[in-house]
């Protein structure tokens, strides 16, 4: 007998994953639908808002490994609930923020939790399940985060537009008490009777070059996406000439997007990885560039940010198992580490889109040259596909005799 009884449905244990998955993602996006309120409030520029997504981003980078390495010998559950802790008391500190300065010291304090949650998450979801549906667990848990940019951000823009940016904080910390909540009463107490692997025997799995080269093609797309989708609010009201209360709308079709996106690069990349790989990252390096010329057309551009939303995710699950395929050991700390790049990638676009803004040559220029990046991401697959496929390979005399033995 294979599966339990209890293991043939979706376990309860995973929904609770799931909704800290929704809580850290609505926080790490929503400030992008605030940056207007954050900015005006605090009395800083739009591109100084916009470094809050870069120190959060930042703070999951520097986090995520050090925190694995940290919780490493924790119970999972213990280490999933003290995250939980530090997330919401990060969304407190950023409710109650009186300055920037204190503002971005509370972000990265949030951030921190952010990518060690999901690589011990992943861990624990693919435990609760039999082993033909520990993807499907994955998968499962990481829907919280496509869910929180669907219908987190941009109902937390509609709280920042209707009652000041910090309602929004406030109501992720709410979120972020009842995650851990949940957390506490349906993940179940794991055994802890597997010895960790050593963390200098983990690291050695991320120093391959394979594996280097996936975290760089990881960096390059999401430092894309992010030089525009951290602007997205200045540039729909500023340049294309929405109305600010027609940003939440426009960010919930960005949110649908992204969950075709996921499941469709989900799909794909089971099927046929290194095409869905290149092929995802050209089209969001073709969406960015295309984008430039519908800056003006409203219908445009609300097609658009889905279509943003849709080239973004596609490339999520390829870039994550090709990391995943290419570490020989330490997949909980690769899948953390692609995490951070990720989070890396959030932080350059961030800040590349606001040296745009600042210093030109402006926000009507920042799609155009996001999509530099992607291609650069691009080049990188075409490289790292190249060098595995440049392998020396068997003699043909070898590879004869074994064709008749």
């Amino acid at each position: 007998m294979r599966s339990t009884p209890n293991r043939a449905r979706t376990p309860l244990a995973l929904y609770a994953l799931t909704a800290g998955a929704f809580g850290i993602g609505t926080t790490e996006f929503v400030i992008m639908g605030l940056l207007l309120q954050v900015s005006a409030d605090l009395h800083v520029s739009i591109a100084a808002a916009g470094l809050l997504i870069s120190g959060y981003a930042l703070g999951v980078f520097v986090g995520a490994p050090l925190l694995t390495a940290a919780t490493s010998r924790l119970p999972h559950k213990t280490a999933l609930i003290a995250l939980m802790i530090i997330f919401t008391i990060g969304n407190l500190a950023s409710a109650l923020a009186p300055s920037y300065t204190v503002l971005m010291i509370a972000r990265v304090i949030t951030s921190l939790a952010h990518g060690t949650f999901f690589g011990v998450g992943a861990v624990v979801a693919t435990g609760l399940v039999a082993e033909d549906r520990k993807a499907s667990a994955i998968s499962i848990m990481f829907t919280g985060l496509t869910v929180a940019t669907l219908l987190g951000v941009p109902a937390g823009a509609w709280l920042g537009l209707h009652f000041g940016w910090r309602a929004t904080f406030w109501a992720v910390s709410a979120i972020g008490v009842l995650a851990t909540a949940i957390i506490a009463l349906l993940v179940p107490a794991d055994r802890g009777d597997s010895a960790p692997m050593k963390f200098v025997e983990e690291l050695k799995g991320i120093a391959h070059p394979q594996v280097l080269l996936g975290l760089l093609m990881t960096v390059l797309g999401f430092a894309g996406v992010f030089a525009v989708f951290t602007y997205i609010q200045p540039i729909l009201t500023r340049v294309t000439g929405f109305a600010d209360s027609a940003v939440s709308p426009i960010l919930l079709v960005f949110g649908g997007g992204m969950v075709i996106g996921n499941l469709l690069g989900g799909r794909l990349a089971d099927r046929r990885l290194v095409a869905t790989l290149l092929g995802s990252l050209a089209a969001l390096a073709l969406v960015l560039g295309a984008m430039a010329f519908a800056l003006h057309s409203k219908p445009a551009m609300i097609a658009f940010s889905g279509l943003l939303g849709i080239a973004a995710f596609a490339t999520v699950a390829p870039l994550q198992l090709r990391v995943l395929q290419k570490a020989t050991a330490g997949q909980v700390l690769a899948s953390s580490f692609n995490i951070a790049a990720f989070n890396l990638g959030n932080a350059i676009g961030a800040w590349l889109g606001g040296m745009v803004i600042s210093h030109g040559p402006g926000l009507g220029a920042v799609t155009w040259v996001a999509a530099l990046l992607p291609l650069l991401g691009l080049s990188v697959a075409l490289w790292s596909v190249r060098l595995e496929n440049s392998r020396p390979r068997p003699p043909a005399r070898i590879a004869c005799v074994e064709t008749i033995l």
